[in-house]
């Protein structure tokens, strides 16, 4: 698996945190307001897997386009980026060896943490 950043991801990121659409939730929150896998199969239905991957840090070109597979590291709730999907972000990066993502998050935070 080649994860990697996914740079149409991280611009998207960083216009919804300019224009407000970010929340300010806690540490540990993110296994509450992660989307459900339900939540994800009724966006791509909506919106398609080209929208669906601009909620993704990660992706691995490797795999199909019209996979959920491809894509990883979700960062938010398909209308706000989340604080805590971050700093889980972060984790997980640093811990897979993923230091453009985790570098990628740690700009994402200092932003939602300059409002």
């Amino acid at each position: 698996m080649t994860v990697k950043l996914n740079p149409k991801a991280l611009a998207h990121a960083r216009s919804l945190i300019r224009e407000g659409k970010d929340t300010h939730d806690s540490r540990d929150d993110w296994s509450e307001h992660a989307p459900s896998a339900d939540d994800e199969n009724s966006f791509i239905e909506k919106h398609g897997f080209g929208d669906y991957a601009l909620w993704h840090l990660g992706i691995d070109e490797e795999k199909s386009e019209e996979t959920k597979g491809r894509y990883s590291f979700p960062y938010g709730d398909f209308a706000r980026v989340h604080r805590c999907a971050i700093i889980a972000i972060e984790s997980r990066a640093a811990q897979n060896n993923h230091g453009d993502i985790r570098d990628a998050v740690g700009a994402l935070l200092d932003q939602i943490d300059e409002d």
